[in-house]
């Protein structure tokens, strides 16, 4: 399946480790929401932007599996993808690597429904059903490192 992929990369955090150095499980979560964030970006929206317009996306269920350890001063690779957009729903899919080494450390997923400002789930607006169709376009954004890649 052929789908544009934003891989955004950054150093871990000393926040983001435990007591044993290594980062702690839920900082994959916060890693996931940033490769999110500059997916969106990518696609030409922020966040900002498209609760100004009043659809909220709220993370409805996430997923994660962890397979290695980063360690603070590492730097990581989220390569964040749409996994499935629905008329209510996107689904955004996660990996995360040692940037250096090429070693996956975690892979995940998270699915967002589409709110008004009541609460209610509705459908998403077509101008943003337009933006993610088209997909991600820019090669960089803010002041980490971010690509747009194209999977086969």
């Amino acid at each position: 399946m052929d789908r544009p992929v934003v891989a955004t990369t950054f150093y871990v955090r000393y926040a983001e480790t435990d007591q044993m150095g290594w980062v702690h499980h839920s900082a994959y979560l916060i890693w996931f929401e940033e490769g999110r964030s500059q997916y969106m970006r990518a696609c030409g929206a922020d966040y900002a932007e498209i609760e100004r317009s009043g659809a909220l996306f709220a993370v409805a269920e996430a997923y994660a599996r962890y397979e290695a350890l980063a360690r603070y001063g590492e730097r990581v690779t989220v390569r964040t993808w749409a996994e499935e957009i629905r008329s209510r729903s996107i689904t955004f899919g996660y990996a995360v690597y040692n940037a250096d080494t090429g070693q996956r450390l975690a892979t995940g997923w998270t699915k967002h429904l589409c709110l008004d400002r009541s609460g209610r789930v509705t459908k998403i607006p077509e101008i943003w059903q337009a933006v993610l169709a088209r997909g991600p376009r820019m090669d960089s954004s803010g002041d980490q490192s971010v690509q747009v890649e194209r999977t086969g």
